[in-house]
C-alpha cells in the first residue's frame, strides 16, 4: 500500500462521522490518487458531491469506456494504478470493454461503479444491472459494497490487488445508499488476504539451476514481454542481456523493455515480427522466457513453435507456466526479484563456463546478424505516395525514442511496432491482448494527463479514430498538446488485408467511404487540423504539429492498398512467414 496522503476534509479525531462518499474519497487519497477518469450518473450522484470540495482531480470524459482507456493510459505510463469511475447499468457495462483490455494486458486500474440503493438491489430498478456478476471474469476481483463499514477495507483492497503480483483491474461497486450512510472513517493500514499468495522471490535452486543451462545452451534467446514493464525490471533486463551476450526480443506488450538501440535487442517476434526474430525462435536451443504468455501471435502454431529449445520460464503468475508451452525449468517469481539473483548465479559461473560455449555463441551471433541482413525490417519510401511505413517513420525521426506514442488497433499498430524505437520503458501504449479499437486516442489522454512534460503521439487508423471522436472535446477541455495522426487508408486495413490475402480478395465492408474534414473538425473544438496527401509536404507538416503548442489533428492519406510484412499466416509456424506481396511469375 502507499503511505496515506493528506486529508481534504480535515477529519480531526479519528471518531468524526463521514458520509460514504467522503470515505471514499479519503481512502484514494490515501492511495494517493491524483486524478480519476469518470462520467457521473445518478447512483454516483453523492460521490460527485463530494467530489466538489476535494483536491483530487477529476478528468470528465465522453464516454464511459473511454474512462477506463483512459485510466489504462495513465497506469501505463506511470506503473500507478489508474482510476476511472462510472455510474449504474449502462454507465458501468460501458466499462467492460475497458476492463477485460487491462485484464488482458496486466494493467493494473481500480473502477468505481455506482449502484442502485441496496433495498432496489434485484428488482431491476431503472438503470440497474448485475455489475458484480458482468465483471466477474473481467477482473482480477471485484466488490460489491452494500455497507459503509465494508467500503474502506474494500478500496484499499482493490488497490493492493489491483497493483500485486501480476497486475489487473478490479472494480468496486457501490450501492448508491452507502455513499449516503455515515460512518466513523479510520484509514486502513493492513491488507491480510489469506486465500492471495505473490510468489515474488522465485526459488533459489531453480535459479541456480537455471543459470547452468544458459552455460550450457549453444544459442540462448531471451524473450521479454510485458512483466518486465510491469516489474520495473529494465534495468535487470538489461544487465542480464549484457552478461550472457544473447539476442533479444521483446513482444508487443514489452516494447522498450530493452532498449531498442541495444545491440541484442533484435525486434518484435511472431506474427509481424522480424525475419531474423522469427528465425531465431525457430532455432534456439534455450528459450529464457521472461514476463510472457506464449501468446498465440508470438509462437504461431504451437506444435512447430521453437521445437529445438529447451524454455526456462520465469513468471509471477503460476498459472501461465506451462499453460501453453511446457517449461523445462520453471521459476515462479517477481522478475524484477529474480533478475538479479540469475544475473549473480550466471556471473559465479561465468569464470569456469566463458569459454565453453564461445565458438557456438560466436557462430549463433554471426547467424542472426545474417538473417537480419537477408531481410531487414526498413521502412518503404515512395515518391508518389506516402506510404504508412514512411508515417511510422517520421513519428520515429521525431519522438527520438523517447516519446510516448499511443497506439490505436491495426495496420498502424503493427508498423508502429516494427519502426518505431522505444528507448525507454513506458512509451509504447497499446491495446495488445484484447485488441481493442478506439483505445488510442484517450489512453494517449490518460498518459499526457500523467506526464503532461512528455510528447504525446495518439497514433490511429481512420477507423479506431471514428469510434473515438467525442474525445476531442476532452483534449480541447485541457488544451492537452496531444499530437494526433491519422494513418488514413480509407479502409479497416488489417481486415481488409486478411480478406485480401485469405478470402480471395472478397472484400466486404471494409470501405471507409467517408471521413471529416479535419481542419474544420479540429476547429470546430478550437485547435488546428489539416489533411495532407503530398510526400513531399509531409516531414514539414509533421514538425509543424509537433512544435504547436496544443493540440495537433494531422490527418495522413496513405496507399491504400499496403499491407504489413512479415506476416504469418494464421495457423502457421512463425518460421513460415510471408516476406512481401507475391511477385508477378513471369512469362
Amino acid at each position: 500500500m502507499t503511505s496515506a496522503g493528506s486529508s481534504q476534509f480535515n477529519l480531526g479525531s479519528q471518531s468524526k462521522r463521514l458520509p460514504g462518499a467522503k470515505i471514499l474519497l479519503e481512502c484514494l487519497a490515501h492511495e494517493d490518487v491524483e486524478c480519476v477518469f469518470g462520467y457521473p450518473g445518478g447512483a454516483t450522484l453523492p460521490l460527485y458531491d463530494a467530489l466538489y470540495d476535494h483536491s483530487i482531480r477529476h478528468i470528465l470524459v465522453r464516454h464511459e469506456q473511454n474512462a477506463a482507456f483512459a485510466a489504462q493510459g495513465y497506469a501505463r505510463a506511470t506503473g500507478r494504478v489508474g482510476v476511472c469511475c462510472a455510474t449504474s447499468g449502462p454507465g458501468a457495462t460501458n466499462l467492460v470493454t475497458g476492463l477485460v483490455d487491462a485484464m488482458m494486458d496486466s494493467i493494473p486500474i481500480v473502477a468505481v461503479t455506482g449502484q442502485v440503493p441496496t433495498k432496489l438491489i434485484g428488482s431491476d430498478a431503472f438503470q440497474e444491472a448485475d455489475t458484480f456478476g458482468i465483471t466477474r471474469s473481467a477482473t482480477k476481483h471485484n466488490f460489491l459494497v452494500k455497507h459503509v463499514n465494508q467500503l474502506p477495507q474494500a478500496i484499499h483492497e482493490a488497490f493492493y490487488i489491483a497493483a500485486s503480483g501480476r497486475p489487473g483491474p478490479v472494480l468496486v461497486d457501490v450501492a448508491k445508499d452507502v455513499f449516503l450512510e455515515e460512518a466513523h472513517y479510520t484509514p486502513v493500514t493492513e491488507i491480510h488476504l489469506p486465500g492471495y499468495k505473490v510468489f515474488s522471490s522465485g526459488h533459489a535452486g531453480q535459479v541456480k539451476r537455471a543459470a547452468q543451462m544458459i552455460w550450457d545452451a549453444e544459442r540462448p534467446f531471451v524473450y521479454a514481454g510485458g512483466g518486465i514493464i510491469a516489474a520495473n525490471a529494465s534495468e535487470e533486463l538489461r544487465a542480464f542481456v549484457e552478461l550472457i551476450d544473447a539476442p533479444a526480443v521483446c513482444t508487443l506488450m514489452g516494447l522498450g523493455a530493452l532498449p531498442a538501440e541495444h545491440p541484442n535487442f533484435i525486434s518484435l517476434p511472431g506474427m509481424h515480427g522480424s525475419y531474423a526474430a522469427n528465425m531465431g525462435m525457430s532455432h534456439t536451443d534455450l528459450i529464457i522466457a521472461l514476463g510472457v504468455r506464449f501468446d498465440d501471435r508470438v509462437t504461431g502454431r504451437l506444435s512447430s513453435f521453437a521445437p529445438h529449445a529447451k524454455v526456462i520460464h520465469v513468471d509471477i503468475d503460476p498459472a501461465e507456466i506451462g499453460k501453453n508451452r511446457r517449461a523445462d525449468l520453471p521459476i515462479v517469481g517477481d522478475v524484477k526479484h529474480v533478475l538479479p539473483k540469475l544475473t549473480a548465479d550466471v556471473r559465479h559461473l561465468a569464470p569456469a563456463m566463458k569459454a565453453h560455449r564461445a565458438e557456438a555463441r560466436n557462430a549463433w551471433w554471426k547467424q542472426i546478424r545474417e538473417w537480419k541482413r537477408e531481410h531487414p525490417l526498413e521502412p518503404q519510401i515512395s515518391e508518389t505516395e506516402i506510404k504508412p511505413q514512411h508515417l511510422v517513420a517520421e513519428i520515429d525521426r521525431l519522438s527520438r525514442g523517447r516519446a510516448i506514442v499511443s497506439s490505436d488497433v491495426g495496420q498502424h499498430q503493427m508498423w508502429a511496432a516494427q519502426f518505431i524505437r522505444f528507448n525507454e520503458p513506458r512509451l509504447w501504449i497499446n491495446s495488445g491482448g484484447l485488441g481493442s479499437m478506439g483505445f488510442g486516442l484517450p489512453a494517449a489522454i490518460g498518459a499526457q494527463f500523467a506526464c503532461p512534460e512528455k510528447l504525446v503521439f495518439a497514433l490511429v487508423g481512420d477507423g479506431g479514430f471514428q469510434m473515438s471522436i467525442p474525445e476531442l472535446a476532452t483534449i480541447a477541455n485541457h488544451a492537452l498538446p496531444i499530437k494526433i495522426i491519422v494513418m488514413n487508408n480509407g479502409c479497416l486495413g488489417m481486415v481488409r488485408q486478411w480478406q485480401q490475402l485469405f478470402y480471395k480478395n472478397r472484400l466486404c465492408q471494409v470501405e471507409l467511404n467517408s471521413f471529416p474534414d479535419v481542419e474544420k473538425l479540429a476547429g470546430a473544438y478550437g485547435f488546428k487540423g489539416r489533411t495532407v496527401e503530398a510526400v513531399e509536404e509531409l516531414n514539414r507538416v509533421m514538425e509543424e504539429a509537433v512544435a504547436e503548442p496544443g493540440p495537433y489533428l494531422l490527418n495522413v492519406k496513405v496507399s491504400c492498398h499496403e499491407n504489413v510484412y512479415p506476416m504469418v499466416p494464421a495457423g502457421g509456424a512463425i518460421n513460415e512467414m510471408v516476406l512481401g506481396p507475391p511477385q508477378p511469375v513471369e512469362a
